[in-house]
């Protein structure tokens, strides 16, 4: 029996509600896994070391840094679920501005707020062993990933683009055929093309798929009549530190 732990950082859950939303397939998982600590479904917390963690969320506190430290010694295999936890998520976007504004127009007493300067990606600290995709996650995606490491073998998971998943439904081309911004060509596949199926263009919450050629993307967008400032908007909405949709090479924390 392999034990399980899940860990929460900055975020909203909905990775970690993907994982209890396998319903039968996660009582199937408990005839392999131990879940040892799970505190979105459990209150139990059983101590480490641990045989694989999933992480939810970014880095964003110093409290962060000592606790994602701590999880990565404890765990044989790190895994990190969700757009946040892969790519430093939506609380990214204060990256690009001074986060002590931000601060100081929420909280009456700012200098109680113990906060770093930007929001990053698990992997700008500690080595992770895999980075599952999603904003949330797929969960038919999460089940492959733990299966393969209860097996020991590599996740089969489809690197194509959002592209491919809107042929195989014989879904008409939103950018084509309508002209809508859609980032579906430089975007990871996995949510099955949900808004092309609504005549909507990809917003990018799978992020960027490997060699992503953004660039080009980018000018058939200023073609159409898209101003540098929206492009730029579109790119990060979800996934605002990913160098390839935020412009900026990647900037490693880990000292």
């Amino acid at each position: 029996m392999k034990r399980l732990a899940v860990w929460k950082f900055t975020s909203c859950d909905g990775c970690q509600l993907s994982l209890l939303d396998l319903e039968d397939d996660l009582l199937l998982l408990t005839e392999s896994l131990e879940f040892a600590y799970f505190l979105e479904a459990s209150s139990a917390a059983r101590p480490g070391p641990y045989d694989i963690s999933l992480v939810e969320g970014s880095i964003t506190t110093p409290a962060d840094v000592e606790r994602i430290l701590e999880v990565r010694r404890q765990s044989r295999f790190l895994v990190v679920i969700g757009a946040c936890a892969t790519s430093g998520g939506i609380q990214a976007l204060r990256n690009f501005v001074d986060v002590k504004e931000f601060i100081a127009c929420v909280y009456a007493r700012p200098d109680y707020i113990k906060t770093l300067a930007k929001s990053s990606p698990i992997s700008a600290y500690v080595p992770v062993d895999f980075e599952l995709q999603g904003c949330p996650i797929d969960k038919s995606q999460l089940l492959e990933v733990i299966a393969s490491f209860l097996l020991d073998k590599k996740p089969a998971l489809s690197n194509e683009s959002v592209c491919g998943e809107c042929k195989r439904r014989g879904l008409v081309c939103v950018w084509v055929a309508e002209g809508r911004p859609c980032l579906g060509p430089v975007t990871h596949a996995g949510c099955g093309a949900l808004c092309p199926g609504y005549s909507r263009g990809c917003y990018g919450c799978f992020g960027p798929k490997e060699n992503a050629n953004v660039p080009s993307l980018g000018r058939k967008f200023r073609e159409h009549g898209e101003s540098p400032r929206d492009i730029q908007r579109l790119l990060r909405t979800f996934h605002a530190a990913a160098p390839a949709f935020s412009g900026r090479p990647h900037e490693p924390s880990r000292s």
